[in-house]
């Protein structure tokens, strides 16, 4: 039988990171209900998943990203009702998305998160880790796919939105 991971630990690094968890559950989840259902489910997960983690083999943010986003993305393709849970990226998702300040709210910006949020949810997630400034190593290692399929579903992301930008701008 494992031992059980101490709880004090986990809570500290949960709390640590409870930013991250957020930022999840704000791409993948419609309205503030769905939103706090996600990050408790997302949390049920990391306590789940604790006994096993191993600092020698990954930083716990990107354990926890890990799995914050295959619990999010799983609710995402179960859901029966999952498409009409889901809403685009709304302004007020800045808060919560980004750097550590919301950004300015201006035309461009909210046209940015609308973009995002339509999104399938890998190339979501794959987007929420790039703006979070992640290496290209370190979302692979999340995503579980190469770096050199990070690049490319980034080059194809970026080509598109500059697409939609500059056809909104015409």
């Amino acid at each position: 039988m494992g031992s059980r991971p101490d709880q004090h630990v986990f809570e500290q690094r949960l709390r640590e990171h409870r930013r991250l968890i957020a930022k999840v559950a704000s791409v993948y989840a419609a309205g503030a209900e769905d939103r706090r259902d996600l990050e408790q489910e997302i949390c049920v997960q990391l306590w789940r998943a604790f006994p096993g983690y191993d600092e020698r083999r990954a930083r716990f943010s990107t354990w926890l990203y890990r799995i914050a986003l295959n619990v999010a993305i799983s609710q995402v393709r179960s859901s029966a009702a999952g498409a009409g849970r889901l809403e685009p990226l709304q302004p007020h998702h800045l808060e919560t998305i980004g750097a550590d300040e919301a950004p300015e709210r201006d035309e461009r910006l909210v046209a940015l998160y609308a973009f995002i949020g339509q999104l399938e949810p890998l190339n979501r997630a794959l987007i929420l880790l790039y703006l979070e400034d992640r290496s290209y190593a370190e979302i692979a290692e999340v995503l579980g796919i190469s770096e050199t399929n990070v690049a490319t579903k980034l080059g194809r992301i970026k080509q598109t939105l500059r697409d939609r930008m500059v056809a909104a701008e015409a």
